[in-house]
């Protein structure tokens, strides 16, 4: 049967979803066909769904290689894996994806499909904001502003049990500030309210670095005052307007983006940094340093369930991740 399912934005109401089948792809050069067994959501999926009436969305996947291209090296039919994928190829939502070789890691092997799924966009998101982007040192401190979403419940994680970091979070409610904590976090304060403020209340005037989830536009003046001078910030967030950069000058200090798509898109010299670090994740939840942020189990993946999970995604009150399981005949 040379047929597959896949879910797909809604051709006339790009709010909702539907069950389409399609022809199954075939694997060349460095691709593997794997077929999905778990897929999980992100903020992006409910971003681009809107310029994307009939495609397959999903960036984030666990499952079994199918197949493999000629010049496939790394991976043979059989192997457990999961990655987040290429934003400019088709996405998860389906039995069956194509998917760079050079992009993907081996699953963690204490974890099943569907924990294994809510890890690849954030890890990787987390681990090379901090470490490519920022570039943070050992025992620095650390702000995360919305802390207990997907990235920001890695990313916290990483920096207290990798890099032995103070890590101040932010969190708007009891629950998700609650996560954070038992995540690891040494502080949490409120990025609804006057940062600054709270952030000198625990006696810091400053922080080292800034990785910014939320918001970019609207906390960059208190990211700005907060952050020290010859520190960095990182978001991961795009902005709607012009940011005010003259505002880090007198500081000496920088800005950067963070998105773990452009070694895909443009097929970067160093775009097999992703497996590495997706193997290296897979070590730490294998040897418990770190827990994977699978908070809602979504069940089977149906239209409908996806349609509302993408009105969950978009109401910003996510703490952790949601996954869902591909059915298979």
């Amino acid at each position: 049967m040379n047929t597959m399912k896949a879910w797909i934005v809604d051709e006339t109401e790009v709010t909702r979803f539907c069950e389409t089948r399609m022809e199954r792809p075939t694997p060349a050069g460095r691709d593997l066909l794997v077929r999905v067994e778990a897929v999980a959501l992100n903020p992006v999926d409910t971003k681009v769904r809107n310029s994307r009436p009939g495609k397959i969305l999903g960036w984030d996947a666990s499952g079994k290689v199918e197949a493999v291209g000629s010049d496939v090296r790394g991976f043979a039919v059989g192997d457990e894996v999961y990655y987040a994928g290429d934003i400019g190829r088709a996405g998860s939502n389906a039995q069956y994806q194509l998917i760079d070789e050079r992009i993907v890691g081996r699953k963690p092997r204490s974890l099943d499909h569907l924990h294994a799924a809510a890890l690849p966009l954030t890890a990787l998101t987390a681990w090379e904001g901090l470490y490519e982007q920022l570039r943070v040192r050992e025992g620095a401190s650390l702000l995360i502003i919305n802390s207990a979403g997907g990235v920001g419940s890695l990313a916290v994680q990483i920096a207290k049990r990798l890099s032995r970091m103070t890590v101040i979070g932010t969190a708007s409610r009891p629950e998700s500030a609650a996560w954070v904590l038992e995540l690891g976090a040494d502080h949490t304060i409120d990025h609804r309210g006057d940062m600054p403020s709270q952030l000198r209340a625990l006696g810091h005037q400053h922080v080292d670095y800034i990785l910014c989830c939320h918001g970019t536009d609207a906390h960059f003046p208190a990211m700005c005052e907060m952050l020290a001078p010859q520190g960095h910030i990182c978001s991961i967030v795009g902005v709607g307007g012009p940011l005010e950069i003259g505002k880090l000058m007198q500081k000496k200090a920088s800005f950067s983006w963070e998105l773990m798509f452009t070694k895909a898109v443009f097929q970067t010299a160093d775009m097999d940094s992703q497996r590495v670090i997706l193997d290296r994740v897979a070590a730490l939840i294998d040897d418990q340093t770190l827990r994977c942020t699978l908070n809602h189990d979504g069940g089977v993946l149906t239209a409908e369930a996806l349609t509302q999970a993408h009105q969950r995604q978009a109401s910003g009150e996510m703490i952790g991740k949601i996954a869902f399981r591909i059915p298979h005949p």
